[in-house]
């Protein structure tokens, strides 16, 4: 029962039906410069500004509340 049935594929089920005599394998085309440089810079824009709101909001998002110690004493007041 060697083949037959068992989990693992035999030989003749994992060769490949590809050809590749002619073109080599596949062989995608580079991006040009200009899709090259658009793609760092909208990159470069992206985590700039994700720091300049995590340099805004980043004390709120890891917990810190600058409003929770501002109203000390002045409860008496309403």
């Amino acid at each position: 029962m060697a083949g037959h049935g068992s989990y693992f594929p035999s030989a003749s089920c994992t060769e490949t039906h590809y050809s590749t005599s002619a073109s080599g394998g596949f062989h995608p085309h580079l991006p040009g410069f200009r899709y090259n440089f658009l793609a760092k810079g909208l990159g470069a824009t992206m985590w700039f500004f994700i720091f300049y709101r995590f340099r805004q909001d980043g004390g709120k998002l890891l917990g810190h509340h600058p409003f929770e110690g501002h109203g000390e004493g002045h409860d008496e007041h309403h």
